[in-house]
C-alpha cells in the first residue's frame, strides 16, 4: 500500500491513505503542520511594551528592589527614655512547685517511671536570673513593577495626568508590629498592549501536538492497521487521532491573555509591613542550655514603644545594657535604608530557671524548673525503659 498525505496541500505523510476515513474531528479544521518559530512571541514582555512614566522610569518587570522613603516632612520626634522599672527581681518557685512540675514531666513520657518524681527527696534548690532583651522593628517598605492582565474593558488612565509617587499612595497600615502586605494599582500608568505571547490572535499552538491537531494514534503506531489488512478501530485507519488537549482545532487560548487578544499594563505597588525582631540572652551558669530557653516565655518587667527607642538606661545587668544600645543603633541603620520606621519596642523579660537537686535510692540528681510555664528539663532521668512496639 502506498503511503500518501492524508491531508491535501501539506508536505508530510502522516500513516497510510484511507479512501474511507471520515474525520471525527467537529469544529474548525486542525493544524496539521507543526507551526513555525514566528507563530508565537516570547514568553516574556519585551522592554518596549511598558511606558516611561514620570516618577517610575526605573521600574521593570518583575521588580527592581525597595525603594527608599523620602526624608520626612517634618522633624522626627526624638527618642525619649523608657519608664523607670525599680523591681527587677521574681521570687524563686516553691518546692511543692518544683515537684508537681516533676510529676507532670514524667507522666508525658511514656517509658518515664513516675518514681524518682513521686518519691524523690529534694535536698537544693537554686535560683537562677536570666534576663532575655529583645527589640523590635516595624517598617513599611514599598516597590514597584510592571505588570499586566488580560483587557477585559477595565479603565485606561495612562498619561491622562502624572501618576502620583510610590509613596505617595495612601495605604491602609495595619496594627503596628502585625506583618502584612497591600498590592495597589497605581493610578494614571494603565495602557492596553497587544499580548506578547499570542501576538494579539488571542490562541496559541498546542504544544502537545506541536500544533497539529493529531497524534500519531498510539494503538497502530501511525501504521493504520493493526494485524495485516485489520485496519485499527481506534483511529478508523487514519494512522493518527485527534489531539484531546485541543480537541483537535491545533491551538488552545492564550495563557497570558486568557484569548482576549489584549492585555492591561499597568504599574503594581507593593506596600510590605514587616516586624523585624532581635534576641539577647544573658548567659548564665545554671548548665540549662539557650535552646530550652528560647521555648519559654518569661516575667516581663520593662516595656518601652515609641518611634524610635532610646537605648536601656540604668538596668543592673551590664550585657542587658550593652546589648540594647547595639541593637537600638543597628535597627535604626539598617531599616531606615530601604524602608520607613513606623514604631520600635523594647522589652525584657526575666527567665526563672530553678536548678533542682534529690536524691533517690541513695544517688543524687538534677533537674530544672524554668518559664513562667515551669517546663522540666531532665537529661539523665534515672528510671527510664525501652518500649517496643510489636
Amino acid at each position: 500500500m502506498e503511503y500518501q498525505p492524508i491531508a491535501s496541500g501539506q508536505n508530510r505523510n502522516y500513516g497510510i491513505s484511507n479512501p474511507g476515513f471520515i474525520p471525527s474531528a467537529q469544529g474548525e479544521a486542525a493544524m496539521f503542520a507543526p507551526p513555525t518559530a514566528e507563530s508565537h512571541g516570547p514568553s516574556a514582555p519585551p522592554a518596549s511594551m511598558f511606558d516611561s512614566m514620570p516618577g517610575y522610569e526605573g521600574t521593570v518587570a518583575g521588580g527592581g528592589g525597595f525603594l527608599p522613603p523620602p526624608g520626612p516632612p517634618h522633624p522626627v520626634p526624638q527618642p525619649e527614655p523608657g519608664p523607670a522599672q525599680p523591681h527587677w527581681n521574681i521570687p524563686s518557685i516553691s518546692e511543692d512547685t518544683a515537684r508537681e512540675a516533676f510529676v507532670l514531666f514524667a507522666s508525658s513520657k511514656c517509658c518515664y517511671s513516675s518514681a524518682p518524681a513521686k518519691d524523690g527527696v529534694i535536698t537544693g534548690m537554686e535560683a537562677y536570673n536570666t534576663y532575655r532583651y529583645r527589640l523590635e522593628t516595624f517598617t513599611e517598605s514599598r516597590s514597584t513593577e510592571w505588570t499586566h492582565e488580560p483587557y477585559h474593558g477595565q479603565p485606561v488612565d495612562a498619561y491622562s495626568q502624572p501618576p502620583p509617587g510610590p509613596w505617595d499612595i495612601p495605604a491602609k497600615t495595619p496594627h503596628f508590629f502585625q506583618e502584612s502586605k497591600q498590592v495597589i494599582k497605581v493610578p494614571y500608568t494603565s495602557s492596553v498592549k497587544n499580548c506578547h505571547l499570542c501576538l494579539g490572535m488571542g490562541r496559541t499552538p498546542c504544544k502537545d501536538c506541536a500544533g497539529a491537531g493529531n497524534k500519531v494514534c498510539w494503538v497502530c503506531n501511525g501504521s493504520g492497521f493493526r494485524h495485516g489488512d485489520d485496519r485499527c478501530h481506534h483511529c478508523n485507519g487514519r494512522g493518527r487521532e485527534n489531539c484531546n488537549h485541543c480537541h483537535g482545532r491545533g491551538a488552545k487560548d492564550c495563557s497570558t491573555c486568557h484569548g482576549k487578544q489584549q492585555l492591561l499594563v499597568y504599574i503594581k505597588l507593593t506596600v510590605k509591613w514587616s516586624n523585624h525582631s532581635d534576641d539577647y540572652v544573658v548567659e548564665q551558669s545554671s548548665g540549662l542550655k539557650v535552646d530550652n530557653i528560647s521555648k519559654v516565655s518569661g516575667k516581663e518587667l520593662f516595656r518601652d514603644s515609641q518611634y524610635l527607642v532610646y537605648p536601656l538606661m540604668g538596668f543592673p545587668d551590664p550585657a542587658v545594657v550593652s546589648a540594647a544600645e547595639r541593637f537600638v543603633s543597628e535597627h535604626q541603620g539598617k531599616y531606615s535604608r530601604t524602608s520607613r520606621i513606623l514604631q520600635q519596642r523594647q522589652t525584657i523579660e526575666l527567665i526563672p530557671i530553678t536548678k533542682v537537686t534529690y536524691t533517690w535510692k541513695g544517688k543524687s540528681h538534677i533537674y530544672f524548673v524554668y518559664g513562667n510555664e515551669f517546663k522540666v528539663n531532665a537529661d539523665n532521668y534515672p528510671a527510664t525503659c525501652c518500649c517496643t512496639i510489636m
